[in-house]
């Protein structure tokens, strides 16, 4: 509680008035304000919430706290060096595509438009992406060097509408910042990096009082305190960590991980066509997957995996030589077209209850040619990277920070949204019964839900990388008849469709 004095003779008034969040007009006032009253300027320091990263999964999580109404009103603050969160962010339609792109699934797409722009009056976050490039795609082709088999997936197989939609990480991320900037949620940026966090024990009174300050419930264990480079510090009854997969609150906070590297990299650029891409196409090569997602406008993105030795070769060759590797590795390079299946045609299957999927008919198709670089090439290390635990005492992990996938699939940041959307809606359900948003047993309950989902689908991804790593005789069998029940078999590939569009269901026979 805040008291204010006034004297009238010799009597002195004293009105007590509780604490409640800053208002995000007040906040920068009150800070001009209390320049030079130590005593005041670490009163503006607390927050409820303190937010280190601001990258995608991080400001997702700020939208959905804005987005619900029992969280609407913390406190909020952002931890991040990035300078573009201090201002508006333009993106210029002539500007060139950025070669880092996210492919957003149809939950993903339904988290940005019904929780993360509720109860604002202005366009939401999804729609501001609809201003700007990007591609949806409903039907997507998976075969390997082999020639052996493919599978075609369509939309249509799991009586959906899209299959999903790729963007950009800039304007993901501007459209998030834009959300952010015009909440009410109230917030502050702060363009620095975390030194330092600690957190005390709890006192052994379970009750304490409130209107204590911010150094004393620090010392009974009720707020953590951060230390930033630039000097300022902070304190937050909750400190969530989404700050990559380098987290330091992760590292702070004393979180083991269990993981290791691929020893693979993969190359990331934007390439364009002379004719607009309307599907994803993925190819299994020797090395690795090669991925070309359709962005828009006749680009499309490359994410090729390969090992370090080739990647660095990739990354310095011609860009003819380059454009003829990546045409020569979609068409005929490494071995023929899956004209046709080993097995046989989809009668093989025609007994199974469910029957065939609608796309079984589905010829394979070459994907379009690549006529251009657009972009720079861009080589990153690959790893499989999970945190034994996702919450402690008043800190939680989301995003990267928590887990880090191989990116066959472009699951990694979908994942992370799952993240924010789910620890959003647990801080809600804590506030609703009036218990500490810090407090493990709480924190606990947003871990059980994420880690299952994230934990399986890590396993599934690793399972394929490790699947499509050998190349041996009778596991290229194996995989040509996978390859073949999943493009036949309806049950089969409407599961695998759901599962990959986010529902999080097994895929497995329903």
């Amino acid at each position: 509680n805040r008291i204010f004095a006034t004297k009238a003779g010799s009597n002195v008034y004293r009105l007590r008035i509780p604490w409640r969040p800053l208002s995000n007009d007040a906040a920068p006032l009150l800070s001009s304000q209390n320049a030079g009253n130590p005593e005041k300027e670490s009163e503006a320091k607390q927050y409820d919430i303190a937010i280190v990263g601001g990258g995608m999964v991080g400001l997702a999580l700020a939208c959905s706290l804005a987005s619900r109404p029992l969280t609407r009103h913390l406190n909020v603050a952002i931890i991040d060096s990035n300078p573009a969160l201090g201002r508006k962010h333009f993106i210029k339609k002539e500007d060139l595509p950025d070669p880092r792109v996210s492919t957003i699934t149809p939950a993903t797409i339904s988290f940005f438009k019904v929780t993360v722009v509720a109860y604002i009056a202005d366009i939401g976050a999804w729609q501001f992406v609809e201003q700007h490039r990007h591609a949806y795609f409903d039907k997507m082709q998976v075969w390997d060097y082999t020639g052996l088999s493919y599978a075609k997936y369509n939309a249509r197989d799991a009586d959906k509408e899209v299959l999903g939609c790729v963007v950009e990480n800039k304007v993901l991320l501007s459209s998030l910042l834009s959300r952010v900037q015009e909440t009410d949620l109230p917030k502050k940026i702060y363009p620095s990096r975390l030194n330092s966090m600690s957190i005390l024990p709890n006192s052994s009174s379970s009750e304490v009082d409130s209107t204590l300050s911010m150094t004393a419930l620090f010392t009974h264990g009720r707020l953590a305190k951060l230390e930033l480079e630039d000097g300022n510090s902070l304190y937050a009854k909750l400190v969530v960590g989404a700050d990559g997969g380098k987290s330091r609150v992760r590292e702070l906070a004393g979180f083991r991980t269990t993981g290791w590297n691929y020893s693979q990299n993969a190359i990331i650029c934007t390439v364009e066509h002379d004719v607009e891409n309307h599907c994803a196409w993925q190819r299994f090569l020797p090395s690795g997957p090669l991925a070309l997602l359709p962005i828009g406008d006749k680009f499309s993105n490359i994410v090729w995996t390969m090992s370090p030795k080739e990647s660095s070769e990739f990354k310095s060759i011609t860009e003819d030589n380059f454009l003829k590797a990546v045409n020569r590795a979609l068409d005929y390079g490494y071995g023929p077209h899956p004209t046709s299946s080993i097995l046989g045609s989809s009668d093989l299957f025609s007994w199974l209850k469910g029957g065939i999927s609608k796309s079984a008919n589905d010829c394979f198709e070459i994907p379009p040619k690549v006529i251009k670089l657009a972009s720079e090439r861009m080589a990153f290390p690959l790893s499989l990277r999970h945190a034994n635990d996702y919450a402690s005492k008043r800190v939680a992990l989301i995003g990267d920070a928590a887990h880090t996938v191989h990116p066959l699939a472009g699951q990694g940041v979908n994942l992370g949204f799952g993240d924010a959307s789910t620890l959003s809606s647990v801080i809600s359900e804590g506030i609703a019964v009036g218990a500490d948003i810090g407090e493990v047993s709480l924190l606990k309950k947003y871990e059980a839900d994420r880690k299952p989902a994230n934990v399986m689908m890590m396993a599934v991804l690793d399972g394929f990388q490790k699947a499509y790593s050998v190349d041996f005789g009778p596991l290229n069998i194996l995989r040509a008849a996978a390859f073949h029940g999943a493009h036949h078999i309806s049950p089969l590939k409407k599961s695998i469709i759901s599962y990959a569009s986010g529902e999080m269901r097994l895929p497995l026979f329903a």
